[in-house]
């Protein structure tokens, strides 16, 4: 089985490179007699595959913690520079310990000399550079297809969240409940029933603009769910009760379209309310930026997956938009959501 700190790639590299390197070195170091002595060659084996990974793993864990600090494909440049000069410092020291551990065994006859050292340290030298190359090249080849994976899982998701938008702006039950309440309000309060349809229409307006882009400003989202508020409140009566930021003090923040309304819809569906005992759904934006939608614990019987699928969806969107995870915080008396900060990037499908 071979060991888990390196890749594929890397341990077949290495299991190419053995056979070279131990009889090369080898002859290098003891000459013919490595071939013609047994005890010789048994030394000889046994010492330079302990220098040999002892050496691979120095230097691989210094090439990777250049690709940790230089990650981007348009950083290769720099990224092979330092490289290079950092496993060539590291070679020629390892060269300089190469020739004293050889030198330590008097039946190998290796004297510990200058002339011994520095073909070592060229040899090394040369060997860094297709190292170099070649993990290079597998990390670039590793990172194309966990970019390719990734676009095809956020592509699934997006197309989910624009059928689950789609399936949103012709909730039957949502539009049915909605008909119910104009329906009573038109005889008894004719404004209020205008108010109604003018907010029933700028709901669906921009449930149908937001179907079609990636981002929306946190202003535009809480405008939207203020007039959303509005309209639920006229169902719930004082059983559902919204604390909401002011939209105009947050520019600048961006989320995933109807994040916001998603959570509400979440809250309703999974608690019961009452005049006595009011659901209250509370949006703030944390001194980090991250936004906060958290609702006091009024658990229904019988809960519905649809909308744990619906949070799930929310929650793997969340992972490729940002750098941190979609915080879920389940206590005893409340249930908070906390959507993690946009990574900073080129918004070319958001306007506003």
């Amino acid at each position: 089985m071979r060991p888990r700190f390196f890749s594929k790639y890397e341990w077949w590299y290495h299991l190419t490179m053995m056979p070279i390197f131990f009889v090369a070195g080898n002859y290098y170091f003891i000459g013919d007699s490595y071939f013609s002595d047994f005890k010789t060659f048994l030394i000889g084996t046994e010492l330079v595959f302990v220098l040999y990974w002892f050496s691979i793993i120095v230097l691989t864990v210094a090439i990777r913690w250049v690709i940790a600090r230089f990650p981007h494909f348009h950083q290769n440049g720099i990224r092979l520079i330092v490289m290079l000069i950092l496993v060539g410092s590291m070679t020629m020291l390892l060269a300089v310990f190469d020739v004293w551990a050889y030198s330590i065994f008097p039946y190998l006859k290796v004297d510990f000399v200058w002339d011994k050292i520095w073909p070592i340290m060229i040899l090394g030298i040369f060997f860094d550079f297709f190292l170099c190359a070649a993990l290079g090249l597998f990390y670039a080849f590793e990172k194309w297809k966990q970019n390719q994976t990734e676009s095809e899982k956020l592509e699934r998701i997006a197309l989910q969240q624009q059928f689950d938008t789609l399936k949103g702006q012709v909730n039957p039950h949502f539009l049915f409940n909605s008909l119910n309440t104009l329906s009573s309000l038109i005889g008894e309060d004719k404004d209020m029933a205008e108010q109604f349809v003018e907010d029933l229409s700028k709901i669906y307006r921009y449930m149908l603009q937001a179907a079609k882009v990636e981002f929306a400003c946190l202003s535009t989202e809480l405008e939207f769910l203020e007039t959303y508020a509005r309209l639920l409140k006229v169902r719930y009566g004082e059983g559902l009760q919204f604390k909401l930021p002011q939209p105009n003090f947050y520019k600048g923040i961006v989320l995933s379209p109807l994040s916001l309304q998603n959570l509400v819809d979440n809250a309703i569906k999974h608690n019961m309310m009452s005049i006595s005992k009011p659901l209250i759904i509370t949006i703030d934006v944390l001194a980090d930026r991250r936004i906060s939608v958290k609702n006091n614990l009024q658990k229904k019987i019988r809960s519905i997956d649809t909308q744990e699928a619906l949070l799930a969806n929310l929650v793997a969107k969340y992972s490729f938009l940002s750098n941190e995870a979609v915080e879920v915080i389940d206590q005893d008396k409340y249930f908070t959501v906390i959507l993690p900060v946009i990574m900073e990037r080129e918004l070319s499908n958001w306007s506003g």
